[in-house]
């Protein structure tokens, strides 16, 4: 196994980028390869550049060596039990995931079928949401990002907000009059709300801007605030969170409080392609959707397998980032993201040079 982290700037104002939250400058990828019979497989993650490789390198490495590459889910098992007094949580999390998502990437390589393929695949592809809208965007910029996805016929654009509630009526009034009444409006507050103003925020969301999904008013670890919420929000609008989950209690927890109308997974956070089908299992269990967060690239594949599907969120920053990495990254066409049918894997190949300027971690192969 051989690990890289590339560090990519945004493209913000000033070179910033901002939601409820959190402000950052740069994006951190973990791009994870592992070999078997002549074939590599690819995995990454977005996380701590320097924690994340060190748990793959010095724990994951170990436990999937010598394994077998035709069965993921197996060596899944091996990495959860050696994370297991280090962190299953977090960069443990993170690790885990971009090894399981390389591992399925090789199995898929080695029996020469696209990766949905080599998965128990209900779709062919993926509905999207186009999502960015940061809160130090200026009006024009703001409008011009979300409008120009819905020209391209995305049907519903995501923007944040709630980091200056004093502001956000402005912002969503001009993004609602960019994209027109046809287009689905999303709003993502990160969790950046308490319980009694997200109330007030849900109902004023649908009735002045027809808001219909709205994402952590308030954190993900406060599931009885997101049940109030939920509880308040008037028809029609649905809440949402579980991008931050990692393990299996994560979800539970969530769907055991009644906290969301529909779940979010993050295929390079929640344990990978093999931890995405044991959460879209209790989606199916608990007859409740469940939306991609961000990785289009690889969530085009994995969510192709997810029974109750509701879409894919596509990030403005990730969707940079797969371009600048990967040749073979697939484009929405009709607001649909579908896989590389004609390519094994993940369809991918790494831009070696186009990355190497980014590099903070690793060597250049060969």
């Amino acid at each position: 196994m051989d690990v890289h982290v590339f560090r990519v700037p945004t493209d913000g104002p000033d070179g910033v980028e901002e939601d409820a939250t959190l402000r950052w400058e740069a994006t951190t990828a973990v791009l994870v390869r592992v070999h078997a019979a002549g074939r590599c497989g690819l995995g990454w993650t977005y996380g701590d550049g320097p924690a994340v490789a060190g748990f793959a390198a010095s724990l994951l490495a170990p436990a999937v060596r010598g394994g077998d590459a035709r069965a993921p889910a197996a060596l899944w098992h091996r990495m959860n039990a050696a994370v297991r007094n280090a962190g299953r949580s977090g960069a443990g999390a993170m690790a885990l995931s971009a090894v399981d998502i390389a591992l399925w990437d090789l199995r898929a390589r080695l029996l020469d079928v696209p990766l949905f393929r080599a998965l128990p695949a209900v779709h062919d592809g993926v509905p999207v949401y186009g999502s960015g809208g940061f809160t130090n965007y200026s009006t024009g910029r703001l409008t011009e990002q979300l409008a120009g996805w819905a020209d391209e016929g995305v049907p519903r654009v995501k923007l944040k907000i709630a980091r200056d509630p004093a502001r956000d009526a402005e912002r969503l009034t001009a993004v609602r009059a960019a994209i027109g009444p046809d287009t689905e409006l999303f709003v993502d507050a990160n969790g950046g709300l308490g319980r009694r103003e997200a109330r007030r925020w849900a109902v004023r969301l649908a009735d002045e801007w027809d808001v219909r999904w709205f994402e952590e008013p308030v954190g993900s670890e406060d599931p009885e605030g997101l049940r109030q919420v939920r509880a308040a929000r008037p028809p029609g609008q649905e809440v949402a969170a579980g991008e931050y989950g990692n393990v299996l209690g994560d979800f539970t927890a969530l769907l055991d409080a009644g906290a969301v109308d529909c779940l979010q997974a993050d295929l390079t956070r929640c344990g990978g392609v093999t931890g995405l089908l044991r959460v879209a299992g209790l989606c199916a269990a608990r007859g409740v959707d469940l939306s991609a967060h961000c990785a289009p690239a690889v969530s085009a594949h994995g969510f192709c397998a997810v029974e109750r599907l509701r879409h894919l969120e596509w990030f403005h920053d990730h969707v940079r980032i797969e371009a600048l990495l990967f040749d073979g990254v697939p484009r929405p066409e009709g607001g649909v993201l579908r896989p590389p049918r004609d390519r094994p894997g993940l369809g991918l190949e790494v831009r070696w040079s186009d990355a190497e300027p980014y590099r903070v971690h690793g060597r250049r192969p060969g």
